[in-house]
């Protein structure tokens, strides 16, 4: 299975690629940086400071989301990773309903899709995920993308194969001269495997329009803070004897460009 997702993977790395050679291929595309600086960590040191680079696009037959994180433990030592790490997603989707040029809508379904994902970074994290994808259309929301996974791994954990469940979203709420915006994710792995356990990590961003209110352009720059919660944070089963259940909230600046 592993050879097969990253032939798509592959794929669809070379066919956004292509994109910018191709401008009738790609209809939109979103860039930021966002700086995040929090306490209260579990399994890693307790304070870190990440400065995440993100890409998001939508094209022809389909649409891609790219993320890298480069965390920094404020001067301590990870047992595993050294003062710093790093990590990052790579998912691109392709859309059925834009393949086949069909609706292929029911309910609050507006699209059909073949979702994958590609997880990197130091240490044992490299993992490949593909299932079925569904865009919904939810009253009030700016989007509601539904992801079903299965899930495998390399590394240590060579050979687990669970399921995983990831809503994304982004909700807008006026406030004065300017937007509140909440949007985020949440990872939601609903079985156990030999070494990797149950887990549920939700991570919204709550954020002011900054640009906005100061008349700097809308949707440029936000000022907020980022939730995390992870209960079994990597998959590593919580007890007594070693918390890994995180509950925390990070300040956040993040600029589109």
């Amino acid at each position: 299975m592993n050879r097969t997702l990253t032939s798509l993977l592959l794929a669809g790395g070379l066919v956004a690629a292509g994109q910018a050679n191709a401008g009738d291929l790609l209809h939109w595309q979103d860039n930021s940086l966002t700086y995040l600086y929090g306490k209260d960590f579990t399994v890693n040191p307790q304070i870190q400071q990440t400065f995440t680079f993100e890409h998001a696009n939508g094209w022809k037959y389909g649409d891609t989301f790219f993320f890298l994180d480069k965390i920094f433990y404020n001067g301590e030592k990870d047992a595993l990773n050294g003062d710093n790490t790093y990590y990052g997603e790579f998912s691109p989707r392709l859309s059925f309903g834009k393949i086949f040029d069909a609706k292929l809508e029911f309910g609050p379904v507006k699209d059909v899709l073949l979702a994958m994902t590609y997880e990197f970074g130091e240490g044992d994290t490299e993992s490949y995920l593909i299932g079925p994808g569904f865009d919904l259309a939810i009253p009030g929301f700016d989007y509601f993308k539904l992801n079903v996974y299965r899930r495998t791994t390399d590394g240590d954990r060579d050979g687990d194969d669970v399921w995983q469940i990831t809503p994304a979203w982004s909700y807008t709420i006026p406030v004065g001269r300017s937007d509140l915006v909440i949007d985020g994710f949440m990872d939601w792995v609903v079985d156990n495997d030999d070494s990797y356990h149950a887990n549920l990590h939700f991570n919204p961003q709550i954020k002011y329009d900054l640009g906005k209110a100061l008349s700097w352009g809308a949707k440029q720059v936000y000022v907020g803070i980022e939730y995390d919660y992870w209960q079994n944070k990597y998959g590593i089963e919580d007890s007594r004897y070693f918390d890994t259940d995180q509950n925390t909230a990070s300040l956040l600046l993040k600029v589109h460009f």
